[in-house]
Order: C-alpha cells, then structure tokens, then sequence
C-alpha cells in the first residue's frame, strides 16, 4: 500500500479497548512509526477535545472531534459545526419527559444534569467525569455545544429526537447515544481535513470499529477492526484484528505502511 500520507483513527475499540483506559505500548509504536515516517495522524472521535488521551512522544496533527463537529490543529479550528440552539432546548425537555439524563459538551467543558450508570460507564471510556449542574438550559444559551450525549437504546430513538430540526443519533456503543448536527458525522469533516491539507482520498486510511466510523468510511479506504460492528465491516476496504490483539499495529506492519 503506497503513499499513504493521512490516517484517521478512531479511538474507543480502535486505539483502546473498551475495557481498558490507555493505549496499548504496539500501537503506540505504531504512532511514532507514522510520524517518523512523515504520515499524518488524525484522530476522529466521537470523544471532546478534553476526553483526547496523551501520549508521551506522540503528538496528533489534527483532531477531528464530536465526531466531526470540531476539527482542529495546533494552530486553529480547521472546521466548526455546533448543534443549533432551538434543537438543544427541544432536545433537554424530550429527555426530561423521558427522564434521562442528558451530557452536553463545549469545546473545552463537559457538563450533564445528572447520572445514571449507562451514563456514567460512557464517561469512563473517557476517563472522564462530566460535571453536573442543576441549569444546563443555561449553559446550552451561552456556549456552543457541539454534541450532547443521552444513555437511549434504539427503540428509543424516535421520541428523543421528537420534534427536533437538526439532529441525528450516531452510535459507537448500544447503551448510549451521541447526538450531532443532522449534517454532520465524521464523513463530512475527513472531507474537510483533506482539503485543509491538500490530499486526495486515495492518500488516506482510517481505521474503526463502530457505526459512527461508517461515513468516514465512505470516503475513505476504512479498516475494520475485527471487533468491529457488522455494519462496518460490510462496507471496509479490509479487517485487521481485534483492537485486543494490536490490530492497528499489525495491519500497518504487514502492509509495509510502517
């Protein structure tokens, strides 16, 4: 597989896996492999900027974040997309008469109403912990949120987006939910990457694991990870192995990428 100049990954069952809170030592090697290599990295998460792992000796070139809803580098925001403020009312009250609990997320803060455990079992993916307040009404006036997230199963789906313009569900986890503009999704954003650095389509690899990586995929050559969703590895260019067994390292590897 030859020139190769950008790689997307993914994190949760991609990079880590769910069980576990850091990365893995192959893949890190992997990482600096890449770097040493002049090949781009890019993370594309459904994460927040504050929810990116760190990682000695390894810095990411760009981040695609709220799956696609923030793009940036260290130099600036290469792309934003916030949810619309109307829609985040509506959405709080949906969730109210559902009584769930509701994270919402800026770039640099994320807050929620209250916990219960699907809740906070997503948070700890992320090693995170949201903070909760009694006014997210208020926070959601006077910040840009980019992606709320909502513990719902499928079936419940239809009456959280109840009445709702602007808003999708993406899922990388079946207890919960992330919700994102209605033309957003990591698709869009690896389009925009692409065109901030001047690549091509062809110059680009991503690897994922869940039915939020499905758009990035669409646009360009997708791994799947051999724990991913059927769903993904239905429309993969290739699978590697399981997140638990070093996939991403050992693709690059065999591929002669690294």
């Amino acid at each position: 597989m030859k020139n190769i100049k950008i790689i997307f990954f993914d994190i949760d069952g991609t990079l880590i896996p769910l069980e576990e809170s850091g990365i893995r030592d192959k893949t890190i090697r992997a990482l600096k492999a890449l770097k040493e290599r002049g090949i781009k990295i890019c993370i594309a998460t459904g994460r927040s900027p504050i929810q990116i792992p760190k990682i000695d000796q390894v810095e990411f070139d760009c981040h695609l974040t709220f799956n696609g809803s923030l793009c940036y580098n260290d130099n600036e925001d290469i792309f934003s997309n916030p949810l619309n403020r109307d829609d985040i009312m509506t959405f709080i009250k949906n969730a109210s008469a559902m009584n769930k609990p509701l994270g919402l997320a800026s770039k640099g803060q994320y807050v929620a109403n209250f916990l219960n455990d699907d809740l906070a079992q997503y948070f700890s993916f992320g090693s995170t912990s949201p903070t909760i307040i009694d006014d997210i009404e208020k926070f959601a006036l006077n910040k840009d949120v980019y992606q709320m997230v909502m513990p719902i199963r499928k079936e419940e789906y239809s009456r959280a987006l109840q009445d709702t313009k602007s808003l999708k569900i993406t899922a990388w986890w079946d207890r919960a939910v992330d919700v994102i503009p209605s033309n957003g999704g990591k698709g869009q954003s690896v389009e925009k990457i692409l065109d901030y650095y001047g690549f091509d389509k062809n110059e680009a690899l991503a690897f994922g694991d869940g039915d939020n990586d499905i758009e990035m995929f669409e646009q360009v050559r997708g791994i799947a990870m051999e724990n991913a969703s059927e769903k993904l590895k239905n429309i993969s260019y290739d699978i590697c192995k399981s997140v638990d067994e070093d996939g991403v390292y050992y693709y690059l590897k065999d591929n002669n990428i690294i």
